[in-house]
């Protein structure tokens, strides 16, 4: 995915969207949703085409050596940013904490300086730069995963559930064990799988048991694994990326039904 200038001057900051791997790779629509956020927030929005993978598989794997120059890739091709901005509390959780953790020097003074200006996206929208009201497009029940990464290391639960309720005027329902991984966890459900399996399985009936007809989230890892467990199990449950409820999209095919475009 690739969007280089083009954009009209706005009174509000300069954003540097960093898309991540998975929205690049498996889910457009997310990071097109998140462009199309921001700009309705009043910011003027770049998407730099140089930016790369973040290095959290290989930072998550211990390899630090394979880590360090994505980092410092990354670093500069979005230190010219107002904000940067990203669709993914681990990503996101990434560049803020990890990048000063993994570098040194004069490198990590830059990672120091990024990321104190780097947000996930629902944060941004809430605490940087606010979304006008929506028009409620969203009719249906919707249950929110609370991906770890964004939870424990960002703080992220009400961002998302108030900007649900402004845009969409949709009252999440409440899983019973918000706080519990979903079962990706990185590396974790490739080497434990079964144990990852029973995990989704639970975080599906939980979903469904509460009545929801969309489970949302802000983490595509969380939800390609989701989506694929309700896929394989047959459950009547559409996984959608909160960005893209939060602009009106529902007539993009759910996670895993379909060519998201």
């Amino acid at each position: 995915m690739e969007q280089q200038g083009g954009q009209s001057p706005a009174q509000g900051p300069r954003v540097s969207l960093f898309v991540t791997c998975l929205a690049d790779l498996f889910r457009p629509s997310v990071a097109w949703a998140a462009i199309e956020l921001l700009e309705q927030a009043g910011c003027t929005v770049d998407v730099p085409a140089a930016q790369s993978c973040c290095g959290q598989p290989a930072y998550n794997a211990g390899e630090y050596d394979a880590a360090r120059p994505l980092a410092r890739q990354v670093i500069e091709v979005l230190e010219p940013a107002d904000y940067v901005v990203l669709p993914s509390g681990s990503c996101a959780g990434m560049l803020i904490h990890h990048y000063p953790r993994l570098l040194e020097g004069e490198w990590r003074e830059r990672a120091v300086a990024l990321a104190a200006k780097t947000f996930e996206l629902t944060t941004f929208l809430t605490e940087i730069a606010p979304l006008p009201a929506g028009d409620g497009s969203v009719t249906t029940a919707v249950a929110y995963h609370d991906s770890c990464a964004g939870l424990r290391e960002l703080g992220i639960r009400e961002q998302p559930r108030e900007l649900l309720r402004q845009r969409c005027d949709v009252e999440v329902l409440e899983l019973t064990q918000r706080d519990v991984c979903c079962g990706f966890g990185g590396t974790f459900c490739a080497k434990m799988p079964d144990i990852a399996a029973k995990m989704s399985d639970d975080k599906l009936k939980d979903a469904l048991d509460k009545g929801a007809r969309v489970l949302t989230g802000g983490d595509l890892g969380c939800l390609l694994t989701l989506a694929g467990r309700a896929s394989r199990m047959g459950h009547d449950l559409e996984v959608r990326h909160v960005a893209e409820l939060l602009v009106g999209d529902t007539g993009t095919p759910a996670i895993g039904e379909g060519d998201p475009g």
